[in-house]
């Protein structure tokens, strides 16, 4: 395999190993309460988990983990926004998703074997995340079989979500899939309108939806002389996802 310098460069970035102290366990609760990996959890069994974890301070473009990475932790994501991403053949990263406030990774680690890190994990910008040790999160799953079939409907959950993300990379052409990408930010939807942000920059969500940036540009520039979106850095208004959609096919 060809490893080009900027890929090699990007694998030397430092990964962070200083921690924080345990985080406040009622700070810690709030955050995680809403997740469903923690909702059906009693509140005393989340304080001790909490208790177990750490809450790290990443900074801009710090990598987390890397591919191949032994995996003990997985993450929640208190503040700040990641990026996974793998590298390919020739060298060059390709993001496979970005991780906002709320969003749990790496979670699947919980039952892998080997429980290696299946990519990179690298803060986009100044970010904290709670570290919750795996074996922590599994000793509360197999002593309690009520949290471990949540657990397992958030697997199917995320099952179903990377299905649809696979039709659309495999079956739609560039344009659908950017298109399909716009309608999934707005909070509502098709049903309705509104201003968005894209949670990436342009590049990096090029290569999320597997296009070039110059393909990106072009479809979006498109978009916009058509009317369909109003664009402004990386904020961008759609006042019809209806009509939007309708133009992809």
């Amino acid at each position: 395999m060809v490893i080009t310098q900027a890929a090699v460069n990007r694998t030397k970035k430092p990964v962070l190993v200083a921690v924080n102290n345990s985080i406040n366990a009622q700070q810690g609760t709030q955050a995680l309460r809403a997740h469903t990996l923690f909702r059906s959890m009693q509140p005393d069994d989340v304080d001790a988990l909490i208790q177990q974890s750490r809450r790290i301070r990443l900074g801009h473009h710090q990598l987390l983990y890397r591919q191949g990475m032994p995996a003990h932790h997985f993450f929640f994501v208190i503040s700040g926004r990641l990026r996974l991403y793998r590298l390919d053949s020739s060298g060059v990263d390709r993001t496979l998703d970005s991780i906002a406030p709320g969003d749990c990774f790496a979670e699947t680690m919980i039952y892998a074997d080997p429980a290696e890190y299946a990519c990179y994990a690298e803060a986009l910008k100044s970010s904290d995340v709670l570290m919750i040790p795996v074996s922590a999160y599994k000793a509360l799953l197999d002593a309690k079989p009520a949290y471990a079939q949540a657990a397992l409907r958030h697997f199917a959950m995320r099952a179903v979500t990377r299905f649809h993300d696979l039709e659309i990379m495999t079956v739609q052409s560039a344009r659908e899939r950017l298109i399909r990408y716009l309608i999934d930010l707005l909070p509502e939807g098709v049903s309705k309108g509104g201003e968005i942000e894209l949670p990436l920059p342009k590049c990096l969500v090029a290569s999320r939806l597997a296009m070039q940036p110059e393909t990106f540009s072009r479809i979006l520039a498109d978009l916009k002389a058509s009317g369909l979106v109003r664009v402004n850095r990386s904020r961008l208004f759609i006042a019809d996802p209806q009509r939007l959609i309708e133009t992809s096919h």
